[in-house]
């Protein structure tokens, strides 16, 4: 059977004020030319369908479109990720029975979509985890006849989702192999952040208890775990195991960190036995994004001819700011995204931390205290600064 794996379109997203509608576009009439090119069985999107909780009308109807047209071509099945509302993408899940999955609910887990194989057993089985925040899903998926709920973690909730889908695929493996049929092949969608992952700017944190991200070793036991979240598209987990976990990545570059990605969507060719073959399909680029930096008069000079239709972010490095800077750049790049001086860092003033995927938010704001009062925060001061991170997180989870 034939996947398309991909995930993190982030419909409805703007960079650096610009309007992607129409890039991402570009992507999506590439995604369905793929799966009628590749005669696909089945489309995986593992989350961040939109780029937040309400998306703008635009976006829900580029995306009912590019349903109903990958429809005509394979079977969907599409998982939030935390940019989603579970709740408002899951809509309608219950009478989209046919080519269009939706799998969105934490209770069902252990409920997959059956792709039959062609002589009608064996096959694939599709399980769909949500994006999965530990303040609900702890006690969502705890046991029946627990006292407490599962620990306040991602390796915990995520634990024990995949334990149902153990548990439901031993079932069926085990009817198959007494009936004489074939096993079935096992997939999973997830949009978690997994151990070992290289992250870019443009993520949303999703840290709960100061930890943002869970072992691959929890996904153990089944044959293809189709990850979103993380927008450089990139294997995970142990190389030379059984359980292939791979992450699509974005289909555009959302941040200047992602200006070396090479952006594509994974076309898996999962057997009835053998690991799954993957081959990626190179994403189209609309508009490369790219870094610039130097001299001004450099930069407005042949230096500068290569990126002059570039999204830019310029940067330039003279000793004082030159006249009439953002005109100027602008007029040498006329789609430059981010103007900005730097000149030369000077030794008895060195350049504060920023809040990145490579800087913890937390240390940056310790560094800040330490900075104004002379001393790093206290035990109980770091508490507070963390439970008052982690509430604004979980209101703009929750929006």
């Amino acid at each position: 059977m034939r996947l398309l794996h991909t995930s993190d379109w982030h419909l409805g997203r703007t960079l650096h004020g610009v309007d992607l509608t129409a890039h991402q576009q570009a992507f999506l009439d590439h995604l369905v030319e793929v799966a009628r090119a590749e005669r696909v069985d089945v489309v995986l999107v593992a989350g961040d369908v939109y780029d937040r909780a309400i998306p703008p009308v635009e976006a829900v109807a580029q995306l009912s479109d590019a349903l109903r047209r990958l429809a005509e071509h394979a079977v969907v099945v599409i998982t939030p990720g935390n940019h989603d509302s579970a709740i408002r993408l899951g809509f309608g899940a219950d009478v989209m029975r046919d080519r269009v999955r939706v799998l969105a609910r934490v209770e069902d887990v252990d409920r997959p979509v059956e792709l039959p194989g062609p002589d009608g057993h064996g096959g694939v089985l599709v399980y769909g985890l949500p994006y999965l925040d530990p303040d609900a899903a702890r006690r969502q998926l705890a046991a029946p006849d627990a006292e407490q709920p599962l620990a306040r973690s991602h390796a915990a909730v995520l634990g024990a989702a995949m334990d149902r889908v153990r548990a439901d695929l031993a079932a069926r493996t085990a009817a198959a192999t007494a009936a004489g049929r074939p096993a079935p092949r096992s997939v999973v969608l997830a949009h978690a952040f997994v151990v070992g992952g290289a992250a870019s700017e443009s993520e949303r944190d999703i840290r709960v208890g100061g930890v943002d991200h869970a072992p691959a070793a929890v996904f153990d036991g089944v044959d293809y775990v189709a990850l979103g979240h993380l927008h450089g598209p990139q294997r995970v987990g142990d190389p030379d195991g059984p359980t292939v976990l791979r992450y699509s990545g974005s289909p555009l570059a959302y941040s200047f960190s992602e200006a070396r990605h090479a952006k594509s969507t994974a076309v898996v060719d999962l057997g009835p036995d053998g690991p799954p073959a993957v081959r990626l399909v190179p994403a189209p680029v609309p508009r490369r994004l790219t870094d610039v930096t130097g001299a001004l008069d450099d930069l407005l000079g042949p230096d500068g001819d290569a990126h002059a239709e570039d999204w830019v972010r310029v940067t330039v490095t003279d000793a004082h700011r030159p006249a009439d800077l953002y005109r100027r750049v602008r007029a040498r790049f006329p789609h430059a995204l981010v103007v900005q001086h730097q000149p030369p860092a000077r030794p008895e003033a060195p350049r504060a931390a920023e809040v990145t995927a490579a800087h913890d938010p937390l240390d940056v704001a310790a560094e800040f205290v330490a900075h104004v009062s002379g001393s790093r925060p206290t035990a109980a001061e770091a508490a507070v600064l963390r439970r008052a991170y982690e509430h604004v997180l979980g209101a703009e989870r929750s929006a």
